[in-house]
Parts: C-alpha cells; sequence; structure tokens
C-alpha cells in the first residue's frame, strides 16, 4: 500500500488517556474511542485484528472446530429458559421492540448454541462437536483500561457438546493445548489460573491470564520455566504471596498484575438440561448432553500484546509468518520519492507484497517523519533508500528491534518475507 493513499491515524500526542497502553493503541492509529467503553477500529487496527482472528481460526480448525454464526440480537425466551435473564440482568443490554417482546444483545451464546443444536444432535454418534465464531458481545459492564473493558468486544467463543464426561474432558484439553499455543505463538507471557464459574455455572473454570504492568486482576505467577501456573485475586481460595512455593512444579511464585484475554469452562448439563438435551445411545436409553465453553478477547488480546511489547518509539508486534500480526510486514523507506529512488522504491513494492508493503511515497514526510511513524505502526522491517544505496547499490534492511544489515535489491523480498 502506498502512504499516499492509505488512511493512517497515527498521532505523536498521547491524549491524557488512563495508561500507557491505551495512549500507544490511539497514537498508533489502531482505534478511536466512540463513547465510554466503545471503540472503533481503523483500517490500520482491523488488520492487526483480522491478523490475530486468522491466527485463532487456524488453531480452533486444527483441532477440529466448525465455524458457524449466531445472531447477536436474542430473543428473551432462550435466556429465561436457562434462567439468565435474571442473573444477567445487571450487565446485559435488554429492551422492547415494536411488539412489546422482550430481547437482548448476547453477552455470551450458550443459550445460543444449545438453541442451534436442539432437536438436530439426537444419536450419541452425533456427538462430540466443537462449534466456534467470531462475533460481536455486549455487556453494560464499568468500562476501564481503553479495550480490557469495554461495552462492545469481539469474542472468539466455542462450544463443544458431548455424550460423555470423559468426551468433555479430553475435549477441554483439547481447547486448553489451543489458547496456550496462541499464547505461545504471540510470544506472551501467561499464566494459566483457576477461576470460579459465576453466572456460567458448571463445575469447573480456568482463566489465560497476561502478565501486565497496569491490569485488571491481582496476579501470582510461577517464574520457573515452563510453569504456567497462575492465581488471581478472583480465584477460589486465593491467598498465595510473592516467594511461596509453586504448587505444580516447586519454583517459587511471583506477584503482580494481570489481564484474562481468554476463559475455559466445564458445564455439564448447565445449558442443556433446561432444554431437555439428551441424545440416544445403543442400548436404547437416552443420556444427557454435557458442554463445554470457551472464549477468547480479541482485543483484549491486542491491549496485552501492545502492554507486553510495545516500546517508547510505539507497538512491537511479535510473531512471523501465520503468527504476525503486525499491520504491514514492511515498510519502504526512500530517502526521496523520486527519479532513480522511486523507480527503486516501486520495484521494491512489488517484490515484497504491495498488500503487506507500506511504501512511503508521501511528499509531505520528511525522511525522520518516515522512520518514526514505521516504528509507531510497529512494522518489522525498514527498507531504507539512501546514501548506502547511492554509493554502493545495496539497501539497508533494519528490523524493529534496531538490527541493520545491507542487501541488494533482488534478495529484499527473501529476506523480509
Amino acid at each position: 500500500m502506498r502512504r499516499s493513499e492509505t488512511l493512517l491515524f497515527t498521532s505523536r500526542e498521547a491524549n491524557g488517556h488512563e495508561n500507557e497502553t491505551v495512549a500507544l493503541t490511539v497514537r498508533a492509529g489502531l482505534v478511536r474511542q466512540f463513547g465510554s467503553g466503545l471503540y472503533g477500529f481503523t483500517p490500520t487496527g482491523q488488520r492487526v485484528r483480522e491478523n490475530l482472528i486468522r491466527l485463532i481460526r487456524h488453531e480452533m480448525d486444527a483441532i477440529g472446530g466448525h465455524r458457524i454464526g449466531l445472531p447477536s440480537l436474542n430473543d428473551a425466551g432462550i435466556w429465561k429458559r436457562s434462567g439468565r435473564w435474571e442473573r444477567f440482568a445487571d450487565e446485559m443490554f435488554t429492551f422492547e421492540n415494536r411488539d412489546g417482546k422482550r430481547l437482548c444483545l448476547a453477552p455470551s451464546h450458550e443459550e445460543g448454541v444449545t438453541h442451534l443444536l436442539d432437536g438436530v444432535v439426537r444419536s450419541a454418534t452425533d456427538l462430540p462437536v466443537l462449534l466456534y465464531q467470531v462475533e460481536s458481545k455486549y455487556r453494560d459492564d464499568h468500562a476501564r483500561n481503553g479495550l480490557v473493558r469495554t461495552k462492545e468486544f469481539t469474542m472468539k467463543d466455542a462450544y463443544s457438546l458431548h455424550a460423555t464426561r470423559d468426551s468433555l474432558d479430553e475435549y477441554y484439553d483439547r481447547v486448553r493445548g489451543a489458547y496456550a499455543r496462541i499464547c505461545e505463538r504471540l510470544g506472551l507471557e501467561f499464566a494459566v489460573t483457576a477461576a470460579e464459574n459465576s453466572v456460567m455455572g458448571g463445575s469447573a473454570s480456568e482463566e489465560f491470564v497476561a502478565l501486565a504492568d497496569t491490569g485488571s486482576l491481582t496476579l501470582r505467577w510461577c517464574g520457573g520455566t515452563d510453569c504456567r501456573f497462575g492465581a488471581t485475586d478472583e480465584s477460589p481460595r486465593f491467598g498465595l504471596s510473592a516467594g511461596d512455593t509453586c504448587p505444580e512444579c516447586g519454583g517459587r511464585l511471583r506477584a503482580g498484575e494481570g489481564i484474562e484475554i481468554g476463559h475455559v469452562f466445564k458445564l455439564g448439563t448447565r445449558y442443556t438440561a433446561p432444554r431437555g438435551m439428551t441424545v440416544d445411545v445403543p442400548d436404547g436409553s437416552e443420556r444427557e448432553v454435557v458442554m463445554g465453553s470457551y472464549g477468547i478477547g480479541i482485543e483484549r488480546l491486542l491491549h496485552a500484546l501492545v502492554e507486553q511489547h510495545g516500546d517508547e518509539d510505539g507497538c512491537r508486534w511479535p510473531g512471523a509468518g501465520l503468527g504476525e500480526v503486525a499491520p504491514f510486514s514492511v515498510s519502504i523507506v526512500p530517502l526521496e520519492y523520486d527519479g532513480e529512488f522511486r523507480d527503486v522504491a516501486d520495484r521494491l513494492h512489488e517484490a515484497c507484497g504491495r498488500d503487506d508493503t507500506l511504501l512511503f511515497d508521501d511528499a509531505d514526510q520528511t525522511t525522520g517523519e518516515r522512520f518514526a511513524e514505521s516504528d509507531l505502526l510497529g512494522v518489522p522491517w525498514k527498507v531504507i533508500l539512501g546514501n548506502h544505496y547511492r554509493e554502493n547499490g545495496e539497501v539497508e534492511l533494519e528490523s524493529r528491534d534496531g538490527t541493520t544489515r545491507y542487501a541488494s535489491v533482488e534478495a529484499v523480498a527473501s529476506i523480509v518475507g
């Protein structure tokens, strides 16, 4: 993409936001605030969000997930049937339509997925099944900490249905493993903590919590190698302190804050029993359907990445290949966009891939401004056409972490690709 044709919202101003991470997401032009707990995504921010979703979809598909789409607008009936219409009352957006029917904007979709499958799943041979979607959710929550707690947010929510609890346990571990791989591919520091089921119900749940300087949870986590044990102030029997022995590996616990980015639940029959969902088994009897629920907050994940990897110059996006989430893979920064520099810049733009390459061709920008904007956006590579090219015929390649090398024009695409 050409800088002159791309709508970027970058700004060097912090704008007085509540913490540095929130300010950076705004400075980098990823989001703009529409009101308390309401954010819109710019073209650049949407590219980052779509890259995260692409990685998550890959991992869900790899464990046998099937993508679905459920309506955000729900009739009150399915929520009253599960008993959550009243329990969610303080956080759920509810209203009446012109016919006087009670409706809500779904804060989650356990009711929706059981409604989708009720009467379709009839035999134990139809199970297990793992369904997921990436859609908006709505909660009238107390907004704070930028994208961490908003009133409208994007969630990858998944639901598994089973004829036995052993099958539920197997799929729970399968999704739990996929969540760990997502975090690891993104280079996130995280812990897995026991959690209360609260309004969701069920028998057990765990949270995936990203470490953060400014988080929404008080966190204790293990500093041992490859140990993900953690506990938060929302965990059952939270009473651990820094320096305590890790109950899983014997390492030492650390203290800090964290952001919940994912949650996995064993729901049992909490949502299937109210609908009377059963399946036929070979001996001619019926068996209750048991269920699991699994969610990842896309905006929270984005916030955690900026929190952990950003620096004073801007965003720094981790990952490579499928795990790369940067809005652009490469930026081409010519000393001037004219003459031979223009010809070479255009050739590099084409060779590196026009869709994922940002060509700084705007004559109104200085070279310094181009460098600063590339770093602010977190573009992993800068391809610099400057004096070194004039003298030696080689371009300068600078990674986002500051390391530099030189290469011929023909070699650039294979190095940064």
